[in-house]
């Protein structure tokens, strides 16, 4: 089963797919961190002490920063928090390589849990790098929406099953 929680920041997403990896995973799953550490942001530091509190020791952790075709196992249960650090991470290739990633996951026989930030609802940004990033989770979220079984919008902690 593949399953897509998406909304703003702060919105409640992580929680409520964390929620989810728990209710489908016949064992305890596995939480797939995208940061990249190399960036050397203190605030991301703090957010992501947060996280890994709230989940406790009911996941088992693996930082993947690029490649998570390579570390996912059929008929195991994934949580990946979250494409968007992902996309920041792969954003000098090209879309066609992130896409075919995607939908390389979709073709795992595992229960993979989504989570994407929806950051295309604003204003169209002024320089070439945000402007990409923008237009690629655009692409990268309805790829993802296409593949998963299940799509929940989220916002103020609530979710919305749009599929």
């Amino acid at each position: 089963m593949k399953i897509l929680y998406f909304g703003g920041q702060k919105s409640g997403k992580s929680s409520l797919a964390e929620a989810k990896a728990l209710a489908i995973a016949t064992a305890k799953p596995t939480y797939l961190a995208t940061y990249d550490h190399s960036f050397g942001d203190s605030e991301m530091g703090e957010r992501i002490g947060k996280h890994r509190s709230s989940r406790g020791e009911e996941f088992i952790t693996l930082e993947e920063t690029r490649n998570l075709s390579r570390v996912i196992e059929p008929h195991q249960t994934y949580l990946v928090d979250c494409i968007s650090m992902w996309i920041l991470n792969r954003l000098d290739e090209s879309e066609e390589a992130l896409v075919a990633e995607i939908e390389a996951l979709g073709e795992i026989d595992a229960n993979i849990v989504f989570v994407l930030n929806d950051v295309g609802s604003g204003v169209i940004p002024n320089d070439p790098i945000s402007r990409r990033y923008v237009d690629l989770s655009g692409i990268i979220g309805q790829t993802l929406a296409r593949l998963c079984d299940e799509v929940y919008e989220v916002k103020l902690g609530l979710e919305k099953r749009l599929k």
